[in-house]
């Protein structure tokens, strides 16, 4: 006690010796404010009666600690104690019991034992009072410690003190122990309790306890019908929950917002649609329907089940739309590729006179990004900028990654350099925009800058870097990550582990990626995606399909790019017919309609397999209009196997599709020449031209003894020119003699 009586003094007014006579109208006015929740001016109202030398009494300090309570400040709590040490009522049991009970409210332990320890006297309304609060901080073995004290002390406990055990338990253990002891002390009838043990059944995640419980309950409120729903809503059972509001509805309660809001939400993280129209038929039927709260949360749920247009309707139908749901939207329509709609919302959201907050903000940059739109972007960091806002770094992190996603590294890390602090988000945006642009060196720089700022990677930040080594074939650096990883005990997760795979895959080393893949301790689609695609890479088709039926045999149903990364396999292994019978299981086998990907890949299928009438056969029947990369397959599978006829008939179809990229008409210039129509070349190029096309150059990339050098079309500033085409013209020469000597 005299240690808390030190720590007082620091926060003590100058003492005011009491007169003889009390005020019962300042007891009644702070009880008036106390009521309607004006805390501020229960503590005006006492200075107040100190300023005119007008004593408080027992009354007047419980209300004070209550407000001290709701404030939650722990300075003014000191002061209010030792006021109450000063005027005489510190040992008093029920304001020593609502001490205890504030500090503990404050996370101050130490101080609510101090006040326990002092009291003359401890009734059961003290004890309960220290025991909920070791329970509440998280000390459960000491409130259970303090519980048998008490019971040797000869006080029994009620059910306010196995109220206050429960406060903090996180074991189903203990829930079953103060279960016990209540039915002992006879506290079944007592329906505060028996809710509470309802609702810490169910945080313990012990739903099964928690429903018979529920069954076996003397009796029931609405309530005891919310706790369970919630129960079954923590653990994500939406489809029980649904069966307790209708259960629920049967016995003619109602229920709250706040329940229709937790099971929609549910069904939202669960992507359970149809639980979800389920509840939005009941929220109809309950006249929750204009409720904002209600309504914001059944558009998140549709947005989150990928239902963009019954999320736009519910958006629609509210009629108060604050930033919360503004932002929502906003985020959502992000989130499944609709960013024009989104940056739409927000143009919305500000001609209403809505102010965006700061998550609003970073959801539209993002918009920005996902659009490729330096306009937008920049627009939007005028309008930040304009109206002097709080930046905080989320929305500095999305400028970040905005700029970088439209090719302006320079603005990017003007940005990251401008910023007082940073977090891992923030070093993982501008890596990933070098790694984006395929700058590998800058982004193993930023890497050993941000170890030196004592900024530990992430998944995130590894998963970037090997997917700039993996577009560049850079071996080396990707085997150092590697090495770094396992240096730095990073991981294991599945990202790094399936970003280790394509990284080896797509670097040539496909025998160390299959040896990653194995060591995986968990495997998902898209680990097996990769590897699958990785082998289709290497034209090692035959063990590609194999690494397919493994898969199936998994149980997890394949995806798009599951369908993809075999068909291409097949593709490049020549393996026609295990190639088409995977695309007929599309639809036959998963009930999936075969993008223009897959059916783009039965074409390049059958054109390398020298079949190309029935390519084109297909081509006519699967495109209701091919687009021009699909019949640039066949064209060029044309020229190889010299079938002429069908090239003439290829290259009118892609010409009344009137091109407008520069690859298609070198294409078709390369076309002609292949079967010696040099006029159609002529024409092609002038085409072109005329049109102010111009083709990008070719380029490419090798690593050699960790240096990756970088060649382009028609560029010769290379040091090593005239050494590199003279072993071009000998290998040139090499392979002209081997195909010489084939034909012989």
């Amino acid at each position: 006690m005299n240690n808390l009586k030190k720590h007082l003094s620091l926060h003590l007014k100058p003492h005011i010796h009491p007169p003889l006579f009390t005020s019962n109208s300042n007891n009644d006015l702070i009880h008036h404010f106390s009521a309607s929740g004006d805390h501020l001016n229960v503590l005006l109202t006492y200075f107040s009666m100190l300023i005119h030398k007008t004593s408080p009494d027992l009354q007047t300090f419980p209300y004070l600690i209550k407000s001290c309570s709701s404030l939650r400040s722990l300075s003014t709590c000191f002061s209010v104690h030792q006021h109450c040490i000063v005027f005489g009522f510190s040992s008093n049991a029920l304001i020593a019991s609502s001490l205890v009970g504030v500090y503990s409210k404050l996370g101050e332990s130490r101080y609510a034992r101090q006040v326990f320890d002092a009291m003359p006297e401890r009734s059961v309304v003290a004890w309960s009072a220290i025991i909920g609060c070791y329970s509440k901080l998280g000390d459960v073995n000491m409130a259970f410690s303090m519980c048998n004290q008490m019971r040797n002390k000869g006080v029994r406990p009620n059910s306010v003190t196995a109220l206050g055990l429960l406060a903090g338990i996180s074991q189903v253990g203990f829930v079953e122990c103060v279960h016990a002891c209540a039915i002992r002390s006879g506290f079944e009838s007592d329906i505060v309790l028996m809710n509470c043990l309802l609702n810490v059944y169910g945080r313990c995640g012990s739903v099964e306890i928690a429903r018979v419980f529920f069954e076996f309950m003397d009796h029931r409120d609405s309530v005891s019908w919310s706790s369970l729903v919630s129960c079954y809503t923590q653990n994500g059972c939406v489809e029980e929950s649904v069966e307790i509001l209708n259960r629920m509805r049967a016995e003619e309660l109602e229920p709250d917002h706040q329940i229709f809001g937790s099971v929609v939400s549910v069904a939202g993280n669960e992507t359970k649609l149809e639980v979800g129209r389920m509840a939005h038929g009941q929220i109809i039927r309950a006249g929750f329907e204009n409720h904002v709260q209600v309504e914001t949360t059944l558009m998140v749920m549709y947005l989150k089940c990928g239902e963009m247009d019954d999320a736009l309707r519910t958006f629609n139908q509210i009629t108060d739309r604050d930033v919360v749901s503004f932002t929502a939207m906003i985020s959502g329509l992000v989130q499944n590729g609709r960013a024009d709609e989104a940056l739409n919302v927000f143009h919305q959201m500000r001609k209403q006179g809505v102010m965006p907050a700061s998550t609003t903000i970073a959801s539209a940059l993002a918009a920005c990004a996902q659009l490729n739109s330096l306009r937008h972007g920049t627009a939007m960091h005028g309008f930040i900028v304009r109206r002097r806002m709080d930046i905080y770094i989320p929305v500095q992190n999305s400028l970040v990654s905005m700029y970088a996603k439209c090719s302006r590294l320079e603005q990017s890390l003007n940005v990251f350099k401008r910023m007082p602090s940073k977090d891992v988000v923030t070093w993982n945006a501008l890596l990933a925009a070098y790694a984006q642009n395929r700058n590998l060196y800058e982004a193993m720089c930023l890497l050993n800058e941000m170890k030196m700022a004592r900024q530990r990677p992430d998944y995130i930040t590894v998963v970037s870097l090997l997917q700039a080594c993996a577009s560049l074939g850079a071996l080396l650096q990707g085997k150092w990550i590697h090495n770094f990883l396992l240096r730095h005990r990073v991981g294991p997760c599945i990202s790094i582990d399936t970003a280790l795979v394509d990284m080896y895959s797509k670097c040539g080393n496909i025998d160390d990626a299959r040896k990653c893949f194995d060591l995986m301790p968990e495997k998902d689609l898209v680990s097996w995606s990769t590897i699958i695609a990785g082998y289709g890479s290497h034209g090692k088709g035959e063990t590609a399909l194999k690494m397919y039926n493994e898969f199936l045999q998994t149980g997890i149903q394949p995806n798009h790019v599951t369908f993809l990364a075999i068909l291409s396999a097949c593709s490049h292994a020549g393996l026609v017919s295990q190639g088409m019978r995977i695309f007929e299981s599309i639809m036959q086998d998963y009930g999936h309609e075969p993008t223009v990907e897959h059916r783009a890949c039965i074409v390049d299928l059958l054109s390398r397999a020298g079949r190309l009438e029935e390519a084109y056969d297909f081509v006519k029947r699967m495109f209701k209009q091919p687009s021009i990369s699909v019949l640039g397959i066949l064209l060029d599978a044309c020229c190889s196997h010299r079938n002429a006829d069908l090239a003439d008939m290829v290259r009118r179809d892609i010409q009344l599709m009137k091109p407008v990229d520069a690859a298609d008409y070198v294409q078709l210039a390369h076309s002609y020449a292949s079967t010696c129509k040099w006029d159609g070349k002529g024409e092609a190029l002038m085409q072109m031209r005329g049109l102010g096309l111009k083709k990008v150059p070719g380029w490419s990339s090798i690593e050699f003894h960790g240096a990756i050098t970088t060649f382009l079309v028609d560029h010769s500033s290379h040091s090593q020119y005239e050494e590199i085409m003279s072993m071009l013209r000998l290998l040139r020469s090499e392979m002209q003699k081997t195909r010489t000597l084939q034909y012989q």
